[in-house]
């Protein structure tokens, strides 16, 4: 008797201790999209104004319109995209959803044959299809998770996607217009911001990922310096050649 309590006890602390990270990606993609964009699309979109010789309002009036433009155009994309997906998966469910009024029994056996073919026992696998098949709602929630890979009560939001996106975009836009607005009159100190920025940022999904922190913020810090480096040459080549 001990011996079991001993064992019951155990299977609790692992289940209790047994818990995952969220990987949907429902608000952490558009967030994490959102904020590197803005980052080095704004960075690289004043590096290169910056770069052909304008002056500091110049540079400025760009940050700041960069900023509305592409949060407004993140918010938008993502809201679509989530929106159309979302629309796609629903239409689905109504197809399921009209077969299980249509045909259970063949729904039933269709159901059977997937828990038998993940080896289930064929007779257990006829009746945990019959006992989930009583009740049309549940017998819908298997069906879309067992053939669609869907569970239809955590569909993603058109509206939280879009907001995040909308809110990251323009927290990463922000950073690199900040030294101006706070009185900088030179580039250098909107690149270091967002450089920092951008390794902060990596930094920061890391802690969702495997990756190591150094290396996910080192990695983000390259990609934007490279864009960064590469508008502020583009940038000084047009505004010689005009």
């Amino acid at each position: 008797m001990a011996i079991i309590e001993t064992e019951a006890a155990l299977h609790v602390a692992h289940r209790d201790n047994h818990t995952h990270r969220d990987v949907n990606g429902g608000w952490l993609r558009p967030a994490v999209f959102g904020a590197m964009d803005g980052l080095v699309s704004n960075l690289a979109l004043m590096t290169g104004v910056a770069g052909g010789t304008a002056g500091r309002e110049a540079v400025v009036v760009a940050g700041l319109a960069g900023l509305a433009a592409g949060a407004f155009s993140m918010a938008a994309g993502e809201y679509t995209s989530v929106a159309s997906q979302r629309e796609l998966v629903e239409a689905e469910l109504d197809v399921e959803r009209r077969e299980l009024r249509k045909h259970p029994a063949d729904e039933e056996k269709e159901l059977a044959a997937l828990y038998e073919a993940r080896g289930v026992e064929p007779e257990l696998a006829r009746e945990v299809a019959r006992q989930l098949s009583r009740d049309p709602e549940q017998a819908l929630e298997i069906h879309a998770r067992e053939e669609l890979g869907i569970d239809p009560g955590d569909l993603p939001s058109p509206t939280v996607a879009a907001v995040s996106s909308f809110g990251s975009f323009a927290l990463g836009a922000l950073l690199p217009v900040l030294p101006y607005l706070l009185g900088a009159s030179v580039l250098w100190p909107a690149v270091l911001v967002a450089l920092l920025g951008l390794f902060a940022c990596g930094a920061l999904v890391a802690k969702v990922t495997a990756r190591s922190w150094w290396f996910s913020g080192l990695r983000q810090l390259a990609l934007g310096g490279a864009a960064a480096g590469v508008t502020y040459a583009l940038g000084t080549l047009f505004g010689a050649a005009v």
